[in-house]
């Protein structure tokens, strides 16, 4: 009995010593230090351009909409709530789950598909930049990839004989004829493709299911494989701005961080469940940009979640940072159910998009929004409600977004500031629902110069009077403004 008991303090304090909870660590320094300015010389120069265009469209869209489920990850055995598997003859058998979710293929046939008329509305709504899921987790490919028979042009899908069956292409096209940036969202891990999750193992986590190490050749397998598709949407599909690679797990990890078998059986949870594996799964990141920046010189790459050169801006996700950050960053924010389709979703209003978007504008970062198509390939009512809200705002007020950046303090009260080159100073003050009043003046603290300020209310042709004090710079509403200034979602007054 004593033997065992010194036996489990030891185990204890081990697993004391070596367990370091990688989300928890990661997120810590997430937003302060994990980034690694670019040297490119055309790619900083694009990058200066993202962050002029402010707000962009992200769209998940799959075989998994025809379940209205969680894209991917309740094919993955993780334990989380919201991606447990509900769908299919047998959920519990998970054999049988993955086989009807990847025969999901067959039934696909979004014949509504209608991308001239995403396209507009997203313009008319403000959007500059469009990002999309060529390639979820599950490795269904929505381009017509030619090194896999999972994907949309599949003669088993019902899809592939419309005419614009090549879905990926339609929809850059769509968006590029309207002025915007195409950005392809592609998924490192691949959990289709037998070099990731090779058939003659069952899958444990979301990592690759051997160890890439010591079996050299089936990895190096799955590195062509992945190179090849993404430089085949860098081929074939136009002018690409935006490389937005997700799965960060999937990266080169320094020998150090590997987990050894035994402190991985340290890590295990109560139920005996390893969560995260740290596995050296080296895409070859590097070389891969390289030969991708051939094909599209100045590419933005976002290898997401992965510290190095590679992620040319962070992507914090379903969250909104906190304060001003000092590097390019977008939010992507789930605009109503979840990130893929979800029946009868419940969108955000018009004033919650208008005020998360001026609040990520004033920290300096853009917001990238994201609508699901449905499974017949149509957005919801409500979608179009909200871009219509955000549009008519927009069409008021985008000067006070477009091209901005971040001011300090960026916010004060309910106003939140941007700025531009040309010194034009932009207040834009946020109103609640069911506000009745408004104050009869502004104090812009701390803000004095010597210069004569005009002031003005963007969609009026009044001019305010402002006054500058040891205090800051005092700005004068109108009484005869102020009921058409409640009934805005926020109104901006211009400062030059």
């Amino acid at each position: 009995m004593k033997k065992n008991s010194n036996l489990s303090l030891f185990i204890c304090f081990i697993s004391c010593l070596f367990f370091i909870p990688q989300n928890a660590s990661s997120q810590a320094v997430y937003e302060d230090e994990r980034y690694t300015p670019e040297k490119d010389p055309l790619v900083l120069e694009k990058l200066e351009k993202w962050q002029d265009l402010k707000f962009g469209l992200l769209m998940h869209w799959g075989t998994y909409s025809q379940w209205g489920i969680v894209e991917s990850w309740s094919l993955c055995p993780e334990e989380y709530g919201w991606c447990e598997r509900k769908k299919g003859s047998n959920p519990q058998d998970y054999y049988t789950y993955k086989k009807e979710y990847e025969d999901l293929k067959k039934t696909f046939n979004p014949t509504k598909f209608d991308p001239d008329k995403w396209a507009s509305t997203a313009k008319n709504a403000g959007m500059k930049y469009v990002v999309f899921t060529t390639k979820h987790h599950d490795g269904f490919s929505m381009f017509d990839s030619k090194y896999t028979d999972y994907k949309i042009t599949d003669s088993e899908t019902p899809f592939s004989s419309h005419p614009k069956a090549n879905i990926t292409k339609e929809i850059f096209d769509s968006f590029r004829a309207e002025g915007f940036w195409a950005g392809a969202y592609f998924s490192k891990p691949d959990w289709h493709e037998p070099s990731y999750w090779d058939p003659y193992y069952p899958p444990r986590d979301r990592n690759v299911n051997y160890e890439p190490e010591a079996n050299p050749e089936k990895w190096q397998k799955f590195v062509d494989f992945t190179h090849n598709q993404i430089l085949e949407l860098l081929t074939d599909y136009g002018k690409v701005d935006i490389l937005w690679l997700d799965g960060g797990w999937v990266a080169k990890t320094p020998k150090s961080s590997i987990t050894s078998w035994y402190d991985q059986q340290l890590q295990n949870n109560e139920n005996g469940y390893l969560k995260h594996r740290i596995i050296n799964q080296d895409i070859k990141m590097d070389e891969l940009v390289k030969k991708a920046r051939v094909k599209q010189p100045g590419l933005i790459v976002v290898d997401r979640a992965v510290h190095g050169i590679n992620q040319n801006y962070l992507t914090p996700e379903n969250r909104v940072p906190e304060k001003a950050l000092p590097y390019p960053w977008e939010s992507c924010i789930i605009a109503g159910g979840s990130w893929s389709y979800s029946f009868d979703a419940k969108y955000m209003s018009g004033r919650e998009a208008v005020h998360m978007l001026v609040d990520i504008v004033a920290k300096g970062g853009n917001l990238l929004l994201n609508i699901a198509p449905s499974p017949e390939g149509e957005w919801d009512t409500g979608a179009y409600q909200l871009l219509q809200e955000i549009g008519d705002w927009m069409d008021v007020n985008s000067e006070a977004i477009y091209g901005t950046r971040s001011m300090a303090p960026y916010k004060f009260d309910n106003v939140c500031i941007t700025s531009k080159p040309d010194g034009s100073i932009y207040l834009i003050y946020l109103t609640e629902e069911n506000q009745t009043t408004l104050p009869s003046e502004i104090l812009f603290k701390e803000y004095t110069t010597q210069k004569n300020i005009k002031a003005k209310i963007l969609g009026s042709n009044t001019k305010l009077k402002c006054t500058s004090s040891i205090n800051g710079l005092t700005i004068k509403i109108p009484d005869h403004l102020k009921s058409k200034l409640l009934d805005t979602k926020a109104f901006v007054i211009k400062l030059k």
